[in-house]
This record gives C-alpha cells, sequence and structure tokens, in this order.
C-alpha cells in the first residue's frame, strides 16, 4: 500500500477506439462486481478474479500473494462477524500494453462499520486510488495480476486490514 500518490503517465495506446471503450467497460463491471461481492458476502470466493499467483495489498503489511492467501483474507474477515460494508469506485480509467495486459485507476471510497446495519452516517473512512494490473486469459476473461491502493484520506472507523501473520502464513517461500 502507498502513501503517496503518484501520477500515472500516460501511454500509447494499442487498441481501436471501439476496442478499447469495450474492454474498459469490462474491467469497469469487473471492479464493481469484484466490490459488490465482497459488500454482499464478505469476498468469499473474489480471489478466482486473480491469477494464480495475483497479489493483493490489503494493507501497509506484506501483500497477499496467490489465491489461497487473498480467500484466506477474506475468511478472516468474515470470520471476525458482521461488517457493514460499501465499496465505491469512480473516475474509472484503463491502459492497455497490449490486447492482454491493462492497467485501470479508479478512486476508491470505503463506508464500513462492524456490526450490522443501521449504521450513524459518517464521512467515507476511506478515500485511495485503486491500481489494478490485469491480464486477459485464454479464456477470454481478465484477472488481476496485482491489485493495490495509494491512500489518500482516512480516518473514523478502522479499515479492514489484514494481520501480518496471515500473509507470513500463506506467502511461504517455495522450495
Amino acid at each position: 500500500m502507498n502513501w503517496a500518490p503518484e501520477a500515472p503517465q500516460a501511454m500509447e495506446n494499442p487498441l481501436t477506439p471501439e476496442q478499447r471503450a469495450l474492454e474498459t467497460l469490462v474491467l469497469q463491471q469487473n471492479a464493481i462486481d469484484y466490490w459488490h461481492q465482497v459488500d454482499l458476502t464478505g469476498g468469499a470466493g473474489v480471489s478466482a478474479r486473480f491469477t494464480e499467483d495475483g497479489i493483493f495489498h490489503a494493507g501497509p503489511g506484506q501483500p497477499l500473494v496467490g489465491r489461497a492467501a487473498i480467500e484466506g483474507f477474506y475468511s478472516w474477515r468474515v470470520d471476525r462477524g458482521a461488517r457493514t460494508s460499501r465499496h465505491l469506485i469512480s473516475n474509472f480509467r484503463a491502459e492497455f500494453t497490449d490486447d492482454t495486459h491493462a492497467t485501470t485507476y479508479c478512486v476508491m471510497q470505503v463506508f464500513a462499520a462492524d456490526g450490522k446495519p443501521v449504521h450513524p452516517s459518517r464521512p467515507p473512512i476511506l478515500v485511495a486510488d485503486q491500481i489494478d494490473h490485469c491480464l486477459k486469459g485464454s479464456d477470454g476473461r481478465w484477472r488481476y495480476l496485482e491489485r493495490d491502493f495509494t491512500v489518500l484520506f482516512m480516518g473514523g472507523e478502522a479499515p479492514t486490514i489484514a494481520p501480518d501473520d496471515l500473509a507470513r502464513k500463506h506467502n511461504l517461500p517455495s522450495g
């Protein structure tokens, strides 16, 4: 997780305007579906939206590497008890290096509190730039190679951050 914003560098787009528009909509819908699943089910199954060795930065500590680690984080999140959350994304933009690699940028706002609704209305607990590196597989589906965040504003309720021991448990060196 980065704590200081960096402006993305514009690159020449290898796709036609029509291809770029279509693929950007697909990637945006994937991001919306991801956070919808997190908000309504606690995140069970979202690890399938990553490549096998995908990386998820779920806080300032070690990133979660691989589907098992990512699924473990969301299981841990559910096991903590009831949590009400809404992850809102806006200003979505996609840049393509070729027809199977994209980097997406959007602004994410998180409204969350432990327990079941109704909660007092408050400002978002987090506003961050969300940066996703994506790969389009041979099956035509876009998956996340890496998801990272640049935190811009944070306060109020604590965000759900993966404990370091969870990352260590799943990110063991191979061999």
